[in-house]
């Protein structure tokens, strides 16, 4: 058989003999896939422990000039490939494929405007008990950066409870949670009855949190309305209209900083947020906390213009929502993806108290996962009644 017409014309993948190679197929062409690499990825149960999956063998340590010397296809989808160290073994060409392409089982980030359907992103506490249930508010938080819960009851503290359901808490100088309702003597202006732009939370700590909830106990005012906008929306546009602005957020360090009667919290970083694939994932944005770097004139006047059409796309109607949140409702956001404000409110109205704690990011992509394994465990069990019956 020859190893040019052996696999499957669905994988993204051939084999070439001269040299012995297997190849990704690119819009660009044929793109060789590095004997390190493929070494590297073994799932024979020889070299990997059967409970943590981790590898028995330094990778480390691998020839730096190993090569292929054979590759016998099993199937369309399974080769056997034989390394110049004298490792053998079949591969899912399947599974590397997948790598290789980036694809993996969580939710692509969307980004979204004013028109989102924010009914779809409203999701019941008392169904996240349910595993297909918590999967799609999972799924729902994953793609879009925020999701609202509701019928979570209102006694103190239970936000620890719903937090723990999605992940794992993060202990700062507020507490594992704190109290947001008006108080003069507040150490930040969110214990104020003042509207509050759409913003970052703590982008002066290191890291910034991942995660941010916020429970609604009671609310018997008019005014304080909850905002939420997307900032990977707003940096599509910016970066559109002002190119050369947003290089500048993209690559220069501002400061930021917190103060109180017993904290100090500095740090530097941009405005803009990146992966490590150079892709926008976020901003850290607060007009209140933030400090022009000492720059030329020009890119002073440059990256100040940025951040100015930055903040008004962030409050353009045609961008951000708007909404009451209710007793009994908590909303839960990305906090470097998914800004957050508040319109102004009266006191004299009535007791508006909100509790809020913050959570690292990875917890739902860990719960998401873990919904998947249950799901597959669901199925196995259901194939198998269905064969005893």
């Amino acid at each position: 058989m020859s190893l040019t017409n052996a696999l499957s014309d669905a994988l993204p993948l051939t084999l070439s003999e001269s040299p012995l190679s297997l190849n990704l197929i690119t819009a660009e062409g044929l793109e060789p896939v590095s004997p390190l690499w493929l070494r590297e990825r073994t799932q024979d149960p020889e070299q990997l422990d059967e409970v943590t999956t981790q590898r028995l063998f330094d990778s480390h340590a691998i020839d730096v000039n190993l090569e292929l010397t054979a590759a016998r296809p099993v199937d369309e989808t399974h080769v056997e490939f034989t390394f110049s160290d004298g490792h053998c073994e079949v591969y899912d060409l399947t599974m590397l494929a997948h790598e290789l392409q980036g694809i993996t089982p969580f939710p692509k980030p969307e980004s979204w405007d004013a028109s989102i359907d924010q009914q779809a992103q409203r999701v019941d506490w008392e169904k996240m008990g349910n595993n297909e249930d918590f999967q799609k508010a999972l799924k729902a938080y994953l793609r879009f950066g925020y999701i609202i819960v509701q019928n979570v009851p209102t006694d103190p503290e239970r936000i620890l409870e719903v937090a723990g359901h999605f992940g794992y808490v993060k202990d700062t100088n507020f507490g594992s949670y704190f109290e947001v309702y008006s108080r003069p003597t507040g150490n930040d202006l969110a214990y104020r009855s003042v509207a509050l732009g759409p913003h970052t939370d703590n982008p002066y700590r290191d890291p910034v949190p991942g995660i941010q909830m916020l429970h609604c106990l009671v609310n018997e005012t008019t005014g304080g309305l909850s905002t939420l906008v997307d900032s990977l929306n707003a940096l599509k546009q910016l970066k559109a209209e002002m190119p050369e602005g947003y290089e500048l957020l993209r690559t220069t360090p501002v400061g930021f900083r917190f103060l109180d009667a017993g904290t100090e919290l500095t740090t530097r970083r941009c405005v803009i947020r990146e992966n490590s694939d150079g892709e926008p994932i976020g901003v850290n944005y607060s007009p209140r906390l933030d400090h022009l770097p000492h720059m030329s004139l020009e890119n002073t006047r440059r990256y100040h213009q940025a951040r100015q059409r930055l903040g008004q796309l962030f409050q353009d109607p045609a961008n951000e929502i708007r909404f009451q949140l209710e007793s009994g409702e908590l909303m839960m956001f990305d906090n470097t993806r998914v800004l957050h404000g508040r319109t102004a409110f009266d006191t004299n109205e009535g007791h508006r108290h909100l509790q809020g704690c913050y959570m690292d990011s990875d917890g739902p992509r860990e719960r998401f996962a873990t919904t998947l394994m249950r799901q597959r465990q669901q199925q196995a069990q259901q194939e198998n009644r269905e064969e005893m019956a």
